[in-house]
């Protein structure tokens, strides 16, 4: 069931709820929404009140944790698919048929993770691909066979990284299957109508008080719209940006690399020219101390 076509029937049934209720308060006898009784109705409506706002609450936190999640385990994806592609890159022109594996293979993962279906079977089939790609990875790693101690260290890292590949892979995977109960969220929609249902006892039937009552159920339905969207996080409002896996139209893994590096390069660079500006300013480590020292012993003379 799509979040939309959820919200609409939390809609409906809060709305029909609340409906109810000015209808009752309209049928039953004065005594019975006067006095102590609606001190009673107030009373019921405040506890039930209260016990949606806390659920409806965690509910939204919890939604938001798994997408968080997954969000973050996006980012490692991705800088572990890079630690992948320089250490193929450090291997040397042996593998660039890995470089060309990488790039189809992130760009397949990235096509099949990011489709519009979040349900259980779908997850495990998305993620399921992934790691089809994965094996062909690390089927091509056994097939190098380095000849320097460089490559050997290549290798091992490139390995290392395609293994945590995986494990982040699976972990996304077995977050995203049944992350949050749908009974609890019909005994919160349960909650909400009764206590619209109440608002209606304490209310009278007027047009006003049925377009205060649309406003209502279309923020429970938002509730649950969130807490549902927040749980599919590749596909709906609230989503996780491809770009985050590393789809960057017109620019590979390797060009992101490069660019990486040579930003710590150029951030190298930056600190040993303000480095030598200094010493050049100051002088060596003592020198300057020394400097301001002369002056001071000439005028004692």
């Amino acid at each position: 069931m799509g979040s939309l076509t959820l919200a609409a029937i939390v809609f409906a049934v809060v709305f029909v709820g609340g409906a109810i209720g000015l209808e009752l308060q309209r049928a039953l006898p004065e005594s019975h929404t006067t006095g102590g009784p609606k001190d009673m109705t107030g009373a019921v409506v405040g506890l039930m009140t209260l016990l949606l706002a806390l659920v409806l609450g965690l509910l939204i936190w919890t939604a938001y944790g798994v997408f968080s999640t997954q969000k973050t385990s996006a980012q490692t994806l991705a800088i572990t698919d890079l630690k992948l592609d320089g250490a193929l890159q450090d291997y040397g022109p042996e593998a660039a048929e890995g470089h060309r594996i990488l790039r189809e293979g992130i760009k397949n993962t990235i096509a099949e993770i990011w489709k519009n279906s979040d349900d259980e079977l779908a997850v495990f089939h998305k993620f399921g691909y992934a790691r089809a790609n994965l094996k062909a990875r690390l089927a091509l790693l056994n097939t190098l066979q380095p000849a320097s101690d460089q490559q050997t260290a290549a290798k091992t890292e490139a390995t290392q990284a395609a293994i945590a590949i995986d494990q982040t892979l699976a972990q996304m995977t077995l977050a995203l299957v049944d992350p949050i109960s749908y009974s609890l969220i019909s005994i919160v929609v349960a909650w909400a109508a009764f206590l619209f249902c109440g608002y209606g006892l304490l209310s009278k039937r007027h047009p006003m008080s049925y377009v205060v009552l649309v406003v209502g159920a279309m923020g429970i339905a938002s509730a649950i719209y969130i807490i549902v969207d927040l749980i599919s996080p590749f596909s709906g409002v609230f989503v996780v940006s491809p770009a985050i896996a590393g789809h960057c139209p017109g620019r590979g893994p390797s060009q992101r690399l490069t660019d990486y590096r040579g930003g710590l390069r150029l951030a190298h660079g930056r600190s040993r020219t303000a480095a030598s500006v200094r010493m050049r300013h100051w002088g060596r480590p003592g020198e300057g101390r020394a400097t301001e020292a002369r002056p001071q012993a000439a005028s004692s003379r």
